[in-house]
């Protein structure tokens, strides 16, 4: 797998893991756009999916932020 596909995933999930879903979907958009740049049709369509996937799973229950 490309070393560039495989990062793009990678903050993909710690952005899923970190954030909040707004946030979250706004940190995909940034990826999307960058990696269309370099890489080919193919590696994109996979991120693409792989992005969208990330964004149907619901958060933790556990992970509620709460501000005061």
């Amino acid at each position: 797998m490309n070393e560039v596909l495989l990062a793009c995933k990678e903050l993909i999930a710690d952005a899923k893991v970190g954030c909040t879903d707004l946030v979250f979907k706004d940190i995909c958009l940034n990826i999307l756009a960058k990696a269309r740049l370099v890489l080919t049709d193919d590696q994109f369509k996979e991120l693409r999916f792989f992005a969208t996937e990330k964004m149907k799973n619901k958060p933790s229950p556990g992970r509620k932020i709460r501000i005061q």
